[in-house]
């Protein structure tokens, strides 16, 4: 792969997509459409960035993770340059956001990835100057709506909802939750007792876990609209890494990179392991295994079921620096560094 990259692959249908930034400057945008039978590189294009690139040095340009809703592809920059693309790669329409709104920026770097709801693209552009969140016409990158946020940095993503009346959208920051609507922008709730602004919310059901004063569980209430409080952890405090939901469970890794089991019911911890960290990147799960994959590119598959209580039963050693979240199929799992893209799967 090119350049730097630290966004996590998508698949659609047979294609991989992931986004890189090269350059000295990292002004350089890449959009790349992998296959997933070979790996072989479909199609890419290249873009250059019309907003600021400065980032920490962990970090780069091409933090978001891109989105797609089966016909466009929706890549997000840290230069707050947003670009789509058809499943072939031609280009449908791109929007410079810093020409709007110039003072949107960062000095770490965006990390905030879009959402797609329904014909809006949700992006949360939020820092401590120009600070917003936009609802972008998926047809040709308009607004449809814009609403002022709070002006403090924040990398958190937007978590798609579910309601009686269809969609809502849970826009997190330090202040606390809002949840709108992603066609008009118009609130329908909001919880307003602080969140952290690195690991997002997670959906489980009916129940959004919020990192809140540890992880705090929020349900709508089925008849004013407004977040019932169900339970509250500080055992299960997410550091970097979001939270990762497995059945009847709940998920966090904590700074020393040990991994906290809970339970989804009532948040009480059950059991604790020390993995080999640090993590940046969420971890994936399927039936009763967790994988995560350290800074260091240690792959660690982690058995969850009740009578293991944590047991790694598989690693694999990637040996470069790994920050993103892998992408999880049916059969296979994809992985991305700055320099390769991984498909790891049963013979």
């Amino acid at each position: 792969l090119p350049g730097r990259g630290l966004s996590s692959p998508i698949v659609v249908d047979d294609k991989v997509i992931v986004t890189a930034s090269s350059g000295v400057e990292q002004d350089r945008l890449h959009v790349r459409c992998h296959s997933v039978e070979d790996g072989s590189l479909l199609w890419e294009r290249q873009f250059w960035a019309t907003g600021r690139t400065m980032c920490h040095p962990k970090t780069c340009v091409a933090a978001p993770t891109p989105a797609s809703d089966g016909e466009r592809i929706y890549a997000l920059f840290s230069s707050n340059d947003v670009i789509c693309l058809d499943i072939r790669g031609r280009l449908q329409w791109l929007r410079g956001l810093t020409l709007d709104y110039p003072n949107a920026s960062n000095s770490l770097g965006m990390a905030s990835s879009p959402l797609v709801a329904g014909n809006t693209l949700v992006i949360q552009s939020e820092n401590d100057s120009e600070s917003f969140a936009v609802g972008l016409d998926v047809r040709n990158g308009r607004n449809r709506w814009r609403m002022d946020r709070p002006k403090a940095a924040n990398w958190t993503s937007p978590v798609l909802l579910k309601n009686d009346d269809g969609m809502l959208v849970a826009l997190q920051s330090s202040t606390g939750i809002t949840a709108v609507d992603p066609a008009t922008g118009e609130q329908h709730w909001e919880y307003a007792d602080g969140a952290s602004t690195i690991p997002s919310s997670v959906l489980a059901g009916d129940v959004l876990l919020v990192p809140s004063r540890g992880l705090t569980a929020l349900r709508p209430d089925s008849v004013t609209g407004m977040p019932e409080q169900l339970w509250r952890s500080g055992m299960l405090r997410p550091d970097t890494p979001s939270p990762v939901v497995l059945d009847d469970k709940v998920f966090t890794f904590n700074r020393a990179g040990v991994l906290t089991c809970g339970s989804l019911e009532d948040g009480k911890r059950l059991w604790q392991l020390r993995m080999k960290g640090p993590f940046s990147g969420t971890p994936v799960g399927w039936e009763n295994h967790l994988c995560a994959i350290s800074e260091d590119g240690l792959l660690q598959v982690v058995d969850t079921a009740p009578e293991k209580e944590g047991e790694i039963v598989s690693t694999l050693e990637l040996d470069e620096t790994i920050l993103c979240t892998p992408a999880l199929t049916r059969d296979a799992l994809y992985v991305r560094s700055d320099g390769h893209l991984w498909k790891l799967a049963a013979p």
